[in-house]
C-alpha cells in the first residue's frame, strides 16, 4: 500500500472552461496572463487559433517544440509582443538581440557561463550565502516573518554582484529588490498598444511609471562601466577577470559596441538574478507545505554537508535538493512563456503521421506554464511532487517537456550558474532554518516577465533545533 502523503498542490489559476470574450481576453492580459488560458492549452498537444486577428499557433508537444527550437530554429525569430514588451527595457541585450548582434553578444558572454567556469563561482556562492545567512540570526530565535520573495531578490542579486561583477555594481542592494519590483512591474507588461502591435514610439501609458527606475538602471549601468574603465587604465593588471572586464574588452570593429555591451550588463543586472530568485522563493513555499519532502532535504543537506564535501559539489550529491528546486520551476517556471513567430511557411508532421501547418507570419506560442502543467504530459501535474526529478523518473521526462531555461541556440547561458547557486542556497539557508508558512502567506502567481507572488511570501524564521 502505498504510504505515502497525498502532496502540496499549491495556488494557480484553474484552466478555463468557457472562451473569454474579447473583452476579457483584454482584460486577463493585462492583470494576469497566467489566469487566460483554458483547458484545451492543458489537454492538447496543439491548438490552432486566431488571436487578435492574427493566427497563432499554441504548441504543447515536445516534438513540435524540438522542431521549432531547435531543428528548424533559423525559420523563427523573436515574435513581435514579446520585443514590444522587452526591447524598451533591454535593447540589444542577450534576451532581446536577433541576427549578428545576437550572435556577438552569444560569443562574448559564453566564456563566463561554460560549466567548467561556472562552478569555479561555487565559494563566491557559499560567501555570499552564509553572509546574507546571518540576516536572520538573531530574529529567528523566536521566530519572525520575513518576505522571502523580496529575500531571495537579495541574495542573488548579492551573489551575481560578486560573481560577474567582483562586487563593483554601482549601487547598494538597500532597495534593490524594490527596485527590480517596481521595473518589472512597471516595464515589464502588456499594454494595450501592444496588442494592437503599435509601433514602439507610441507611448504606453502603462509604463510612464516604470521610466524613472529604468533611467535609474542605466544611471548604474553608466556608473560600473566608467569605474572599471578607469582601473583598467590606471592598472591592468590588477583589475578582476571576471564578466565585466570581458564585454568591455570585446568593445571594438570586430566585437561589441559600447552600447551593446551596456545593454548586456542591464540585462544581467536586472534580469540575471531574477529568475533564479523567483525559483528559490517558490521552492522555500512548495517545501513549507510538504513535510515529508522537507524532512528528505534536510537529512540530505546535514548528511553531506557533515563529509565536509566542497560547494561545487553539492548539486550533484543532493538529489533531494536538486529534485525540489525544479519541481518548483516545473510548477513556477520564471518564464512562463517562450514566444516565437515563423519566418517562412513551415510544416511538422508527428510520429502518428499528423501534420501541422505552419505558415509564415504565424505566432508560435510554447509555454512552460502549461506544457509543465499539461495533462498528457505529467501525473497530477499541479502538485508538489519533488519525486519525479529523482533517481529513474527522471530519465522519463522528454527533454522539450521541461523547458525552465528553454532550448535551443537561445537557451538560458546561466543554466548550470542557476543550478549551482540554487543547491548552495537551499543547503546553507535549510541547514540553519526552518521556512514555514503563516495565517499572511497567500501568494498568488502573476506574470511579470517573471512568474511571482502577487502578495508577496511571507514566511515564520526559526533556528532548526540541534
Amino acid at each position: 500500500m502505498d504510504m505515502r502523503p497525498e502532496p502540496f498542490v499549491p495556488p494557480a489559476p484553474m484552466p478555463r472552461t468557457v472562451p473569454p470574450s474579447r473583452l476579457e481576453i483584454i482584460r486577463t492580459i493585462l492583470r494576469n496572463p497566467l489566469e487566460l488560458w483554458g483547458e484545451p492549452s492543458y489537454t492538447l498537444p496543439w491548438i490552432h487559433t486566431r488571436f487578435f486577428r492574427e493566427q497563432t499557433l499554441i504548441v504543447n508537444d515536445p516534438g513540435l517544440i524540438k522542431h521549432v527550437l531547435v531543428d528548424n530554429a533559423s525559420n523563427y525569430r523573436m515574435s513581435d509582443i514579446r520585443q514590444l514588451i522587452l526591447r524598451p527595457i533591454l535593447r540589444d541585450g542577450l534576451l532581446t538581440a536577433e541576427g549578428n548582434v545576437w550572435k556577438r553578444s552569444r560569443k562574448a558572454v559564453a566564456p563566463v557561463f561554460t560549466p567548467r567556469h561556472a562552478q569555479g563561482f561555487a565559494g563566491q556562492m557559499l560567501q555570499q550565502t552564509e553572509k546574507y545567512a546571518r540576516k536572520y540570526e538573531a530574529a529567528a530565535t523566536g521566530g519572525r516573518e520575513f518576505d522571502i520573495a523580496v529575500d531571495m531578490t537579495e541574495l542573488t542579486f548579492a551573489i551575481l554582484s560578486e560573481t560577474l561583477f567582483s562586487g563593483e555594481i554601482a549601487t547598494a542592494s538597500d532597495n534593490f529588490a524594490d527596485d527590480v519590483n517596481q521595473l518589472l512591474h512597471r516595464m515589464g507588461r502588456v499594454d494595450p498598444m501592444d496588442l494592437m502591435r503599435a509601433p514602439s514610439w507610441v507611448p504606453r501609458i502603462t509604463r510612464i511609471g516604470g521610466r524613472k527606475v529604468l533611467d535609474k538602471f542605466r544611471g548604474i549601468v553608466h556608473q560600473t562601466m566608467d569605474m572599471r574603465l578607469a582601473k583598467m587604465k590606471a592598472d591592468r593588471a590588477a583589475v578582476p577577470d571576471d564578466f565585466l572586464t570581458l564585454l568591455l574588452e570585446q568593445a571594438g570593429p570586430e566585437g561589441l559596441t559600447m552600447d551593446e555591451i551596456e545593454d548586456n550588463i542591464l540585462t544581467f543586472i536586472g534580469a540575471g538574478h531574477e529568475t533564479t530568485a523567483r525559483a528559490l522563493a517558490w521552492t522555500f513555499y512548495c517545501v513549507a507545505n510538504s513535510p515529508h519532502v522537507r524532512d528528505a532535504m534536510e537529512e540530505e543537506i546535514d548528511r553531506i554537508l557533515a563529509t565536509g564535501a566542497e560547494p561545487v559539489e553539492w548539486l550533484d550529491l543532493m538529489p533531494n535538493v536538486r529534485a525540489a528546486f525544479e519541481e518548483a520551476l516545473r510548477l513556477y517556471p520564471p518564464a512562463p512563456s517562450i514566444n516565437r513567430a515563423a519566418i517562412a511557411d513551415d510544416h511538422w508532421t508527428s510520429p502518428k503521421g499528423e501534420r501541422v501547418e505552419i505558415p509564415a507570419g504565424i505566432t508560435v506560442l510554447m509555454m512552460p506554464w502549461t506544457l509543465h502543467r499539461h495533462e498528457l504530459h505529467w501525473e497530477k501535474p499541479r502538485a508538489f511532487m519533488p519525486e519525479r526529478f529523482l533517481h529513474e523518473n527522471r530519465k522519463k521526462i522528454n527533454r522539450f517537456q521541461f523547458l525552465p531555461f528553454g532550448a535551443g541556440p537561445r537557451v538560458c547561458i546561466g543554466a548550470t550558474f542557476a543550478l549551482q547557486e540554487a543547491a548552495i542556497a537551499l543547503a546553507v539557508l535549510m541547514r540553519r532554518y526552518r521556512f514555514d508558512v503563516t495565517a499572511a502567506t497567500n501568494p498568488w502567481p502573476v506574470q511579470k516577465l517573471t512568474t511571482q507572488p502577487q502578495n508577496g511570501l511571507p514566511m515564520r524564521v526559526t533556528i532548526r533545533s540541534a
